[in-house]
């Protein structure tokens, strides 16, 4: 929940839990005072809650109108797990490790689609009974290829789209059918190196420390708010081999940590930043 700040809206909102039997039994929440803003996360059991799920959306609303609470705000249930698609090329890391935390458990969602403008990664995610949708893009069919794969986020019902080494810049059409929607990881050297061989310019300036980042896709590319980054410490001792190998390992860690926050509800945009409650 997003709402202005004011007095009482962490005793308003657990005032109306506690009235229908809910039981909370996570709560988190952050005012910024800069811009005069209220957010809000809470979990509460339903076991014995008063209002069934199919009434407690509308309930809510009612509630918030009649206290005059403005704002955003939305109720998911634990029970109903977000449809993720995966979007890769030829690199392997992100997806194997995407799919094998999916396979363990660890990850709470569900898996129904990769799509990858190329044919090498099939046998890998067949191997996971997941669908595997070749459909590939260039610069004359982009429009086209685009178009092809929307179809098929829209035919499995797809809620979110994460990018596990897309080496591909969507278009701002595509991104606009999914805001907030789209997580990308890449790498993020101190200082930042672009190019084909980012890791051997890293070697040669001697850098300590390399890192990777996870941010939501905008229309501004690899600069959408970012959802969560890690770094790792480079010694004398690393080649360009083993630079490869600990920022191969910080992107599957943080790419994982921010598919767990967004299906755990735990991001909240504001502008060009996120919050995690």
């Amino acid at each position: 929940m997003t709402s202005p700040d004011r007095s009482g809206l962490i005793a308003t909102i657990t005032q109306f839990i506690f009235q229908n039997k809910g039981n909370i039994v996570n709560l988190d929440q952050h005012t910024d005072k800069h811009n005069g803003l209220f957010f809000m996360r809470v979990e509460w059991e339903i076991e014995h809650f008063a209002i069934t799920r199919s009434e407690v959306r509308t309930t809510f609303k009612d509630f918030l109108l009649s206290k005059e609470i403005e704002g955003t705000w939305k109720i998911t249930f634990s029970d109903e797990k977000l449809r993720m698609a995966i979007l890769v090329s030829k690199e392997d890391h992100c997806l194997w490790d995407i799919l094998l935390r999916h396979k363990s458990g660890e990850l709470d969602c569900d898996i129904p689609l990769v799509i990858s403008n190329h044919t090498e990664l099939k046998d890998t995610v067949e191997s996971f009974g997941i669908l595997f949708s070749h459909v590939p893009i260039n610069m004359e069919n982009k429009k086209e290829g685009e178009q092809v794969e929307l179809a098929l986020l829209r035919k499995h019902n797809i809620d979110f789209i994460v990018l596990a080494r897309y080496m591909q810049i969507l278009s701002p059409e595509f991104i606009r059918h999914y805001p907030y929607k789209i997580i990308n990881i890449h790498h993020s050297f101190l200082p930042a190196f672009k190019g084909s061989n980012p890791y051997r310019q890293a070697y040669e300036r001697g850098v300590k420390v390399i890192g990777a980042t996870a941010h939501f896709v905008n229309e501004d590319l690899d600069q959408g708010p970012i959802i969560a980054q890690n770094v790792s410490h480079v010694s004398s001792k690393d080649d360009v081999a083993s630079l490869k190998i600990k920022g191969r390992d910080t992107e599957r860690i943080v790419l994982a940590n921010a598919i767990k926050q967004y299906t755990q509800g735990r991001i909240f945009v504001q502008g060009e930043r996120t919050l995690i409650l």
